[in-house]
C-alpha cells in the first residue's frame, strides 16, 4: 500500500543506508551470496547499466508478468536492467522487495504525516487522511497497483513476505497511537488501532481491486469512516 516514486540514489532503500557488500544469508539464486560475477558487461544487457529504484520494480514486475514470479530470478532483472546482481542488491534486499517497490519510502511519509497532524484532530480523522495521503496514484499507475497486489495476494513467497511487511506498516501506526493514547507501542490499545487500520486499509484496497474500477482514496475514506464511527452507516446500493 503506498505511492511509487523514482529514487534516483543508487545507495539508499528508504531511510536506510545500503552498504556495498552483500547481507550475509544462505545462498540462493535470489539472494547476493550467490557466487556468480558481478560485472556490468558481463552478458546481453537491455539497457545502458543506469537506472532507479522505481524503474528496476517496473522492470521486474513486467518480467514476473511475462515469465512468472518463480520462474523469474535476479539475474534476470539485472541483467534486463543493464545492471550486475551486486546493483540490485543495493536496491533491494531480495527479489519479494521488487514487488512492494517503495513501500518503506510510504511508511516514512506516512509517519511524518501522522506526526505532523494538530493534536487537538481525533486519531481516526488524522489516520484516515494520512492513509489516504500516502496512497494516492496517478492514472498510470493504477494498472501497476493491481499488477503487485495481484502478485502479493497470489504467489505464497509473497503472501509470507507480506507479514513482514504489514507489521512494519502497523508499527509506525501503533507508534502514532500509543502517543495519542498515553501508552506503549506494544499495548493492547495502541495495537487494537494499528491492526483494525490495516484492516480498514485493507479492506478499501480490496474492494477497489476486485471491482475494476472506482476511486481507490474514496474507498479509503469511506473504510474509515465506517472505523471512526464503529461501523454505522448503511451499505452501499448495489
Amino acid at each position: 500500500m503506498g505511492h511509487v516514486e523514482a529514487d534516483a540514489d543508487e545507495t539508499k532503500t528508504g531511510d536506510q543506508t545500503k552498504t556495498d557488500g552483500p547481507t550475509r544469508r544462505t545462498p540462493s539464486a535470489d539472494t547476493p551470496d550467490q557466487d556468480v560475477a558481478d560485472t556490468e558487461s558481463s552478458g546481453p544487457r537491455g539497457r545502458p547499466a543506469s537506472t532507479s529504484r522505481h524503474e528496476l520494480s517496473r522492470l521486474a514486475l513486467d518480467l514476473f508478468a511475462r515469465q512468472g514470479y518463480d520462474e523469474t530470478t535476479v539475474d534476470d532483472i539485472a541483467s534486463a536492467a543493464g545492471i550486475g546482481r551486486r546493483t540490485f542488491f543495493r536496491y533491494f534486499d531480495a527479489k519479494p522487495d521488487a514487488v512492494w517497490g517503495e513501500f518503506d519510502d510510504e511508511l516514512v511519509r506516512l509517519a511524518d504525516r501522522l506526526a505532523e497532524a494538530p493534536e487537538d484532530e481525533p486519531m481516526l480523522d488524522v489516520l484516515r487522511r494520512a492513509v489516504m495521503a500516502t496512497n494516492r496514484f496517478g492514472a498510470g499507475e493504477l494498472d501497476e497497483l493491481r499488477q503487485r497486489m495481484s502478485l502479493i495476494g497470489s504467489v505464497p513467497d509473497l503472501v509470507a513476505h507480506s507479514a513482514v511487511r504489514y507489521e512494519a506498516w502497523c508499527d509506525v501506526v501503533a507508534t502514532f497511537a500509543a502517543g495519542r493514547l498515553g501508552c506503549a507501542p506494544g499495548d493492547l490499545e495502541a495495537q487494537t488501532v494499528a491492526r483494525a487500520a490495516l484492516g480498514a486499509a485493507m479492506a478499501a484496497f480490496s474492494s477497489w481491486a476486485s471491482t475494476g474500477g472506482g476511486d481507490l482514496v474514496d474507498q479509503v475514506d469511506r473504510a474509515f469512516r465506517l472505523l471512526a464511527t464503529g461501523l454505522v452507516e448503511s451499505p452501499s446500493p448495489r
